[in-house]
């Protein structure tokens, strides 16, 4: 029996920079450049196992896949003053039909999702009834 991660994110890209397909040839990503403060918070936590949801910002606007987090707490490398965090990401699966955040913000259910209430926050969390929504969304 597979053990359910501990805990479930979103992790937002724009794809022109990093994309889905950008990670799937890499194999294994590191999530970096990030500069919040909450959303470095939420990379501190995150632990090994744990998945989380790939969103294209700016173009798409959609979740299009799943990612397991393959390396947890490392020092961003893009950072100079060696303040901020980074994780190591493997994609899981990708969406056959991606959930769009228009189709998100048009279900009640998920009108308390980080990704609605805090739309500029680039690694947010997603509460397990959140995650069990949107991937339902998925199947199409």
């Amino acid at each position: 029996m597979t053990k359910a991660p501990a805990n479930y994110w979103l992790m937002k890209s724009e794809p022109f920079k990093y994309s889905w397909d950008d990670l799937v040839a890499e194999k294994e990503g590191v999530w970096d450049g990030v500069r919040n403060h909450l959303a470095k918070n939420n990379l501190l936590a995150m632990k090994v196992g744990d998945e989380a949801f790939f969103y294209h910002s700016r173009e798409g606007l959609e979740i299009v896949g799943i990612v397991t987090i393959t390396v947890e707490g490392i020092l961003d490398p893009t950072d100079e003053t060696g303040k901020w965090a980074a994780v190591k990401i493997k994609p899981k699966r990708r969406f056959d039909h991606p959930v769009t955040l228009k189709a998100i913000k048009a279900r009640p259910e998920l009108a308390e999702c980080e990704l609605v209430r805090l739309s500029r926050l680039s690694v947010a969390r997603i509460t397990p009834e959140e995650w069990e929504i949107i991937c339902r969304m998925a199947e199409g």
